[in-house]
């Protein structure tokens, strides 16, 4: 595996912008990490991002860590996105999720923002985000509304999961789940308002988390043990004992992830591989 600081070996591309050494430090920057990335997907991804970066006042600066091996993203960002100040990081290969994150550690700006290449957000989104930020200097982390592609409802927090909530939600079927609805919700914290900022979920999803910089440095961002999968667990239960967490849903997201169950062996083999790092790390919960 690679190692996860920024080296010389990489490739860096910048495009749409000056060198970043002359660059004031921006008020927002963004990580994005793909792997071999759906095209299409990453297109809605970056046009989103650059209609809601619009409505800032301050600068942003956009990295995107690509962990295919090898990458030609670099060139199709500048051909496609020539004014999105946007650089490429490629060339370490496929260090995963975590790790490939943790390569813009010195580059962050005021506020940090760990973006999924399948999240769409509303106009407003970033605008909306920052303003809470601002206005509650107690938030380190911040999470938004999110719908899926088919207008249904996400539950982007969580409480702390036993196996079988996580064997539940992941690879039952529907017939099974529905029987298992109540706890299934309870898990999924449902019963949080989708109108009301609520405060201090132990757990929210890695699609979309915004963090006050200086938390994710003192966090020393994600724990590289997890390739993929519950890193986003271990960084939200981390963060929640340095700082609290919102969940705001004046800023609202399209995500369209998730099921690793449908996603094939490979995937499932990850998820339990990460599932019992995680176990190991903060304590086991059967039921």
């Amino acid at each position: 595996m690679a190692d996860s600081k920024v080296s010389a070996a990489m490739v860096g591309s910048m495009t749409g912008t000056v060198e970043r050494d002359t660059m004031a430090p921006p008020s927002l920057s963004v990580s994005i990490v793909t792997y071999r990335p759906d095209r299409t997907e990453l297109e809605r991804t970056l046009t989103s991002l650059a209609l809601a970066a619009s409505h800032l006042a301050g600068p942003v600066a956009i990295t995107i860590i690509d962990n295919s091996s090898p990458s030609d993203l670099a060139p199709r960002i500048a051909q496609g996105f020539a004014g999105l100040p946007v650089s490429v990081i490629a060339g370490q290969g496929n260090v995963g999720y975590g790790r490939a994150n943790n390569l813009v550690l010195d580059r962050l700006g005021r506020f940090h923002l760990v973006l999924n290449p399948d999240v769409e957000m509303a106009p407003d989104a970033l605008a909306q985000a920052l303003h809470f930020m601002e206005a509650h200097p107690d938030c380190g982390l911040l999470t938004p509304f999110a719908e899926g592609r088919d207008g249904q409802r996400q539950f982007l927090c969580k409480r702390y999961p036993a196996l079988v909530d996580l064997a539940l939600r992941g690879f039952a079927p529907a017939g099974l789940r529905r029987l298992f609805r109540r706890r299934l919700d309870h898990y999924q914290m449902a019963d949080m308002s989708p109108d009301a900022v609520s405060w201090d979920p132990p757990i929210v999803s890695g699609c979309f988390m915004l963090f006050r910089s200086g938390v994710l440095r003192a966090l020393k961002g994600f724990d590289p043990d997890y390739f993929l999968y519950f890193e986003d667990f271990d960084l939200s239960l981390r963060a929640g004992r340095m700082t609290r967490i919102a969940y705001v849903p004046q800023v609202r997201i399209v995500h369209g992830g998730g099921n690793a169950g449908a996603k094939g062996f490979w995937h499932i083999r990850q998820f339990a591989r990460s599932a019992l790092t995680f176990y190991r790390k903060f304590g086991w919960r059967v039921v």
